[in-house]
């Protein structure tokens, strides 16, 4: 059967068929993907009023793609207090903040206690403030480096009032890649495991998947096709999350980046292939904002939030470093033909505009 019925007739592609999709057209794939976007959620498109905090750059992994991390080298380490974690929550609320997102580097001088302990604090503070926390190359980081197992780490993370998982740490699943990306970080049976593990324990998270370096198209396409099948196992991812790969100040040296082109149809086959991942998000702190508009219209409904501020992808040259105003956010939606709805973390609408 043609490669378009198949898609139009809704029936699961195979990985021949995924690479396949990447010779068609853009116009012939931003149009399949839209149809399935549509009928899922006609003209919505969903954001967060979130913060992002990076409490930590003091990092024990070296990754080739970072530019957030901070050698022992390096004369800007820094390194939060509760109390200065706290401070920034406090202040997101005020502004209107429904979820943190914490993300941190591996820092081998703080100890869980430093981890597990903001995130308990936040949670007392402010009972009703999703927390979104914790990679599974930071559940990893944790294991290796205190001798926990993973099942430990995740209800350590409950129970002090982590909500659900960001999808970092997955950059390109492939073994080879990741060897040479992110050697001796979280190996992709592990970062599948971690999920599969937290999805059980009913919580729900996040995935993502870095893409613009030194991967093809194949490995993106293996990469989607390992996400499908967890899903199909335990259903708790809510979004998918293509990351467009941040050129500056890091040590992979890319001299061709992918084109608007590429970057549309990723996003386009994702929507196609992830049949059974609910969201597609075009997180605009690494595709741009505008760029992240036009992908609504190659199946992603989601821009991830205001962010207010970031500190990991702006350090590679995004513009994310301080977020976004809400009433811009709204416009800008408007603006591109869509109809902007806030919702909470887990995707319950809370707010159409």
């Amino acid at each position: 059967m043609d490669l378009i019925e198949k898609v139009r007739n809704k029936e699961r592609l195979s990985r021949e068929e995924g690479e396949a999709l990447y010779e068609l057209d853009l116009y012939t794939l931003g149009e399949l993907a839209d149809t399935i976007r549509r009928e899922k959620y006609g003209r919505k498109s969903f954001f967060n009023v979130n913060r992002h905090i990076n409490p930590t750059n003091v990092c024990a992994d070296i990754c080739k793609f970072c530019a957030y991390s901070a050698s022992r080298k390096n004369p800007n380490q820094y390194t939060m207090s509760h109390e200065e974690i706290l401070a920034i929550a406090e202040n997101s609320v005020k502004n209107g903040a429904k979820e943190v997102h914490i993300v941190s580097a591996h820092n081998p001088n703080d100890g869980v206690e430093w981890y597990m302990g903001a995130f308990r604090k936040i949670r007392e503070r402010f009972p009703d403030l999703h927390i979104k926390a914790m990679t599974a190359a930071e559940v990893d980081f944790l294991h290796r480096q205190y001798g926990l197992s993973y099942d430990e780490v995740l209800d350590m993370m409950i129970e002090n009032g982590v909500d659900s998982m960001p999808g970092g740490g997955a950059e390109i699943f492939d073994e080879e890649v990741r060897e040479y990306l992110c050697k001796g970080k979280v190996t992709s049976d592990q970062w599948l495991e971690i999920h599969r593990k937290w999805h059980e324990r009913g919580r729900e998270s996040n995935a993502t998947m870095l893409f613009g370096h030194v991967e093809t198209r194949a490995h993106r396409i293996d990469h989607m096709l390992r996400l499908r099948d967890l899903q199909d196992e335990t259903g708790g991812f809510n979004a998918f999350i293509p990351l467009v790969y941040q050129r500056d100040n890091n040590f992979l040296k890319v001299t061709e980046f992918p084109t608007g082109q590429e970057i549309l149809k990723t996003y386009a086959i994702s929507r196609i292939l992830l049949d059974n991942i609910p969201h597609i998000k075009a997180y605009w702190a690494t595709s741009t904002i505008n760029l992240a508009l036009i992908a609504q219209e190659f199946g992603a409904d989601d821009l991830d939030g205001t962010i207010e501020k970031e500190a990991i992808q702006s350090a590679a040259g995004a513009a994310s470093a301080h977020g976004m105003p809400l009433e811009d956010f709204v416009a800008m939606i408007k603006n591109a033909g869509f109809i902007p709805v806030e919702r909470d973390s887990l995707y319950n609408e809370l707010k159409v505009y």
